[in-house]
């Protein structure tokens, strides 16, 4: 809930890295969601066991017993972090189910489980993303209540350019390149568009990658809307299906970065003077759905601070990894949410972060 009359010192949001300690989180919901409308930009990123199923369901709500399981997981995820100290706000539920259009394409929408995709958080500058999905098309207006507040409280709230996502937006020939071939994404360059998991913050560096989500039309629109004051680098790694950086790079503090082994064969040269560490491989079960991302979904933890660690309560290898590099992990269940795409840092965006504006690399 707001705290009403409460009074900020500078602005509500201020957020720089991804470790700062943690004061003020927008968690995700799960209301009404549902398989998004079959799209060609979406084949890269399916997996492709998954693929007939969102041709046939698109449009319909996931199966309830996994929504409900992973409700149950979200409530556990608010009790821990609320215990914590952490102060927990969460989207407003807004019909998926409803058919809507631009007069150029229609379709139903998603959810608002993972705000990290859908608003980027730069300082005290909260910017809503152009996202490339249709179906993720007014996903924004379930944090507009809040972004409406952290704007009276002193926050800056611009927008991306609405995408028109017509047909020439997307390569509709996507094929799967030969073993050699360059990355082919299915996105094109006729408008800007990105997500915000695209991007890494650490401190005046901010850290992404072009995907199959955004393109370098909306990384050149990122780099001039943040101005001087913010270094953006973009870096290629070992995926053929890039979308999100965030379960390929995990800086956890202040020269500690933690590399997904399969797709960070060679560190970017800027941590050169930081400790790097690969994560433990994944131990999901195969039975486990996965309906919108892959094993390495347990490299997707949230940092509270420098040294707490929110993690997956199944997956013992990470937590015994984190205690070993002298983190304190924290174990939550959270299985049943990863089946819809994301874990603890998609799930969530860090409005307020204590600590100010510094350079942390090279």
């Amino acid at each position: 809930m707001r705290d009403a009359g409460k009074k900020y010192e500078g602005s509500q949001v201020s957020s720089y890295t991804e470790w700062d300690p943690l004061e003020e989180v927008i968690v995700g919901i799960l209301d009404d969601a549902r398989f998004p409308q079959w799209h060609p930009s979406l084949e890269p990123v399916i997996p492709t066991q998954q693929h007939e199923t969102f041709r046939q369901r698109g449009g319909e709500e996931f199966p309830p017993e996994i929504v409900k399981a992973a409700n149950e997981e979200l409530e556990e995820f608010v009790r821990i972090l609320e215990g914590e100290g952490v102060t927990v706000r969460r989207p407003e539920p807004i019909p998926q189910g409803q058919l809507y259009s631009t007069g150029a394409w229609a379709t139903t929408g998603m959810y608002a489980a993972m705000p990290r995709d859908t608003i980027l958080v730069v300082g005290e500058k909260i910017i809503e993303c152009p996202m490339a999905w249709r179906s993720r098309y007014y996903e924004n207006l379930a944090y507009r209540p809040l972004l409406k507040e952290y704007f009276h409280n002193g926050a800056q709230w611009i927008a991306g350019p609405k995408p028109e996502l017509t047909d020439e937006m997307f390569d509709l020939d996507w094929k799967e390149p030969a073993e050699g071939e360059p990355t082919r994404f299915a996105i094109t360059e006729f408008e800007p568009t990105f997500d915000a998991a695209d991007f890494l913050r650490l401190g005046r560096d901010i850290i992404g990658q072009k995907s199959n989500v955004t393109n370098e039309f909306g990384i050149e629109w990122l780099r001039r809307t943040l101005g001087d004051e913010f270094r953006v680098s973009v870096f290629e790694f070992n995926d053929t299906h890039p979308m999100h950086i965030d379960a390929t790079l995990a800086p956890l503090a202040p020269g500690k970065l933690l590399i997904n082994p399969e797709r960070v064969p060679e560190v970017p040269k800027m941590f050169r003077n930081w400790e790097v560490r690969a994560a433990p491989a994944p131990i999901m079960p195969d039975a486990q759905p996965l309906y919108m991302t892959s094993k390495w979904i347990n490299m997707n933890i949230l940092m509270l601070d420098e040294q707490r660690v929110i993690v997956e309560a199944q997956d013992e290898p990470m937590i015994q990894f984190f205690k070993e590099w002298g983190f304190t992990p924290i174990p939550c269940n959270f299985r049943n949410f990863n089946s819809f795409g994301g874990s603890f840092h998609c799930a969530t965006l860090d409005v307020r972060r204590s600590g100010s504006l510094e350079t942390y690399v090279d």
